[in-house]
């Protein structure tokens, strides 16, 4: 309740301000919020923005799946065996600092105009960053936690899946939260990059054309989809870090 009390006032004090501006400024390019919202609500009433709404959605999503089902193993076997470790972690500081959007033309001149270079841009971006936090996480389990399942004679598969794998799941879900605006900057990139469909290439479309009212539902629209992954996630932590929840709340108690 707290949380959502938070929420409400943050949202009004940007609306304000968003306001403010609006009228100091005068301009088209700044409508105010309420002529923003009437615009974003005409064109997903008549499904103008639908389309590209749910195409941008898709994208983002299958793109951090993506994303988790090749960084969660690699991650974890980084953080197990030190070979493997040793093996893989000149190649992951040779290719984390390097902006991952560059390779977009690359991509594109291999996989076409569709929707797989903007997935695989997404995936390739958050894969690196979730394969530090994954593999630091597995490195840093107690090993007094360790001690204990190897006591009880636990295989190799029994300690992924009862120690290794939960430990390591507060810290992937924090990371994947943190860089789900990345996740989202790098779909805008892709989408007003030789592409015709999604919410980027909708903005940069109504920009072009002056249709200002039109491009800020547009970024009402992805700010949406923003928000609202960003509450599944919390949703999912919830569910499935459920005992690291109640640890922290019984250790600030």
């Amino acid at each position: 309740m707290k949380k959502t009390y938070s929420i409400v006032i943050a949202t009004i004090i940007i609306i304000l301000l968003w306001h403010l501006s609006s009228i100091s400024l005068n301009k088209a390019f700044l409508p105010t919020p309420f002529e923003a919202g009437q615009s974003f609500l005409t064109v997903v009433t008549s499904g103008e923005l639908t389309q590209h709404f749910f195409i941008s959605s898709y994208r983002v999503g299958i793109g951090i799946i993506c994303a988790l089902f090749f960084a969660i193993p690699t991650g974890l076997l980084m953080g197990w065996n030190k070979k493997i470790d040793l093996l893989l972690s000149p190649l992951l500081y040779v290719l984390y600092p390097i902006p991952k959007v560059v390779f977009l033309p690359i991509i594109l001149v291999l996989f076409g105009l569709g929707d797989v270079p903007k997935i695989m841009l997404i995936a390739f971006v958050l894969y690196f960053q979730l394969v530090v936090v994954i593999r630091d996480a597995a490195k840093g389990i107690p090993y007094a936690q360790k001690q204990v399942i190897q006591s009880l004679n636990a295989t190799k598969l029994q300690t992924l899946s009862h120690l290794t794998l939960p430990y390591c799941l507060p810290s992937v879900m924090t990371s994947l939260r943190a860089s789900l605006g990345t996740a989202l900057a790098i779909l805008f990139i892709a989408e007003t990059f030789a592409s015709f469909s999604g919410l980027g290439y909708y903005i940069l479309n109504r920009m072009d054309s002056r249709d200002y009212l039109a491009m800020y539902a547009g970024v009402i629209g992805l700010a949406l989809l923003g928000g609202g992954l960003y509450a599944l996630i919390n949703i999912v932590e919830n569910t499935i870090c459920r005992w690291y929840k109640l640890m922290a709340d019984s250790s600030s108690n």
